[in-house]
């Protein structure tokens, strides 16, 4: 039977892996609440009063008074990151280009890194990855959707390999060392062995490929073992790397400003 609060102090409280779903509020004030890795499909918000609030995740199908702002939000991310375009691609040369934009964008985001304190580079910004965590997840990544994905090989991981926290725990065989602080160098090495081998795979590829499928990997691990279309692993190894990109990026610049 669910509980019912009535004029009660939560002020403070913290929910971990809490089924939050049907459950009505009214009154209620979230003031400076967090909310993190948060499933709202279906929320209905009514009578709110937002003000400087910020919201990041996937968005489709959000209105506003009305309004359907995904498209909006999307045109304006297009036109502040006119890369964008390109990195959704429909064909294996748009994916080869598409790589090299990556590649070269990050590779100005490692060189403004490079002049940091390292132990700044180990500092987490508002409690998300560090900038060398965040390289480790694309390590991660693509150790994930390309090396097992794709290319087949049933346990592909790297002891600094770094999932998302949420990784379901019947995954075994996957490093989840969180707390490992490795140097800048090491971690750059790691992540230049795996670009390679993403660039060593579009440079291969052709439109007959693209249309293909994986083969699922038996076995409990990540990716499912199911068969994806090879497009739809490349366009999500592209959106990781963009988005993850623009957090360290992010968190960089309130490292600089400090």
């Amino acid at each position: 039977m669910a509980d019912d609060f009535y004029e009660r102090s939560l002020t403070g409280a913290r929910f971990h892996n809490v089924d939050l779903a049907e459950a009505s509020f009214e009154r209620v004030s979230f003031r400076g609440a967090q909310f993190r890795d948060v499933d709202l499909r279906g929320v209905r918000i009514r009578g709110a009063m937002l003000q400087d609030v910020e919201v990041g995740g996937e968005l489709d199908g959000l209105r506003v008074n009305g309004i359907d702002v995904g498209p909006l939000i999307e045109n304006e991310l297009d036109r502040r990151h006119p890369e964008r375009v390109k990195l959704r691609p429909t064909d294996a040369a748009g994916f080869r280009e598409a790589w090299e934009i990556i590649e070269r964008l990050w590779a100005e985001t490692v060189g403004r890194a490079e002049q940091f304190d390292e132990a700044l580079l180990h500092e987490r910004v508002d409690d998300e990855w560090s900038f060398i965590e965040t390289l480790r997840h694309l390590v991660f990544a693509t150790d994930a959707w390309v090396r097992r994905g794709i290319l087949g090989d049933p346990s592909p991981w790297h002891p600094l390999d770094l999932p998302w926290d949420e990784m379901p725990s019947d995954l075994k065989g996957i490093p989840r060392h969180r707390d490992a602080r490795p140097s800048l160098k090491e971690v750059l090495a790691l992540r230049a062995d795996r670009m390679a081998t993403v660039r060593s795979y579009v440079a291969d590829l052709t439109d007959e490929k693209l249309a293909g499928s994986t083969e699922p990997i038996p076995g409990p691990s990540w990716p499912p073992s199911e068969s994806f279309p090879i497009q739809e692993v490349l366009s999500i190894i592209l959106n990781e790397e963009w988005w993850h990109r623009q957090f360290a990026e992010r968190d960089l610049a309130v490292l600089a400003r400090r």
